[in-house]
C-alpha cells in the first residue's frame, strides 16, 4: 500500500508544483496512478501565493485528482477570520492574532489583493477580504478533514494527544499540538505522519515522521512516499531512503 505525503506548503505554489512533478516522476517509475497524495496542511500564510496554492489544490480535487488535503492551524485561522473578524483560534496565544507578523495572515490576504492588512483598521480589512476572497476558497478550507488513516500510517497536521483514542482526539490538538506529542516515544499503533513543527530536514523518529522542512522560513518543501514500514523522500533524482 503506497501513499505520498507533502509537508507544510505555506503559500509556496512554485514549490508545490515542483513537488508534484517529483511525485509524477515516481508514479511513472512505479506505474502507480492510484496511490493518494496527502497534503499535511498549512496551505496558507507567510509565503507569497496562498491564493494560488488553495486554487491549485481545489481545482485538482474538483478535476478528480486522488489528493487528500488536511486542515492545518493556519488554514483554520484563515477560515475563522473570514467568518468573523473577531475570531480567535483556541490554539493561539491570547496576545497574538492571525494578522500578527509572526503568523503570516497579512501575506495571505495580500495574495488576494487586500493590501497592508496588518497596518490598517480591522473592519475595512475584513470588508475587503469578504469582497476579494472567493467564497469557494473559504468553503474548501472549512471542509478539509483533520486526519486521514491509510494502512499503517495516520496523517495529521500537528500530531495527536498521546494515550487518547483516535476517535476521541480533539481537533485543536490535531492541528496545534507540540508537547507532549513530540517527546513521546511510545508506539501509537500507527506511524503518525505530520508537519507543523519546522525542522531542518524530514526526520523519522520511529513512531512519527515529521515532514515540515521549513518552507515557511525559506527552507524546502518536502515530499515522501510510504510503502508499509518503508519511507523514502522524493529528491530531484528520485527516492532517498529515510532511516
Amino acid at each position: 500500500m503506497r501513499s505520498y505525503a507533502i509537508g507544510d506548503i505555506h503559500g509556496h505554489l512554485s514549490l508545490l508544483q515542483e513537488i508534484h512533478d517529483r511525485i509524477a516522476a515516481d508514479r511513472r517509475q512505479t506505474g502507480d496512478d492510484e496511490a493518494p497524495v496527502v497534503h499535511i496542511g498549512d496551505l496558507v500564510d507567510r509565503g507569497p501565493d496562498s491564493r494560488g496554492v488553495v486554487e491549485f489544490l481545489r481545482q485538482g480535487i474538483e478535476q478528480g485528482e486522488n489528493w487528500v488535503v488536511l486542515k492545518g492551524n493556519h488554514d483554520r485561522m484563515f477560515a475563522g477570520f473570514m467568518r468573523d473578524l473577531t475570531h480567535h483560534d483556541p490554539g493561539l496565544r491570547r496576545e497574538l492574532s492571525w494578522l500578527h507578523p509572526r503568523l503570516g495572515g497579512g501575506p495571505t490576504l495580500e495574495s488576494y489583493g487586500v493590501h497592508h492588512a496588518a497596518d490598517r483598521p480591522l473592519g475595512p480589512v475584513h470588508e475587503e477580504a469578504l469582497a476579494l476572497v472567493p467564497p469557494e476558497h473559504v468553503a474548501f478550507i472549512e471542509a478539509l478533514p483533520v486526519q486521514y488513516r491509510r494502512g499503517e500510517a495516520l496523517f495529521v497536521h500537528a500530531g495527536i494527544r498521546p494515550g487518547v483514542a483516535l476517535a476521541s482526539q480533539d481537533e485543536t490538538d490535531l492541528v496545534w499540538i507540540r508537547e507532549p506529542f513530540l517527546s513521546d516515544t511510545r508506539d501509537h499503533g500507527f506511524l503518525v505522519v505530520h508537519g507543523h513543527t519546522a525542522i531542518d530536514a524530514v526526520t523519522h523518529y520511529g513512531n512519527r515522521l515529521n515532514l515540515d522542512s521549513g518552507a515557511a522560513y525559506g527552507g524546502p518543501l518536502s515530499a515522501v512516499v510510504i510503502e508499509g514500514h518503508s519511507v523514502w523522500q522524493l529528491g530531484p533524482d528520485g527516492r532517498i531512503p529515510i532511516a
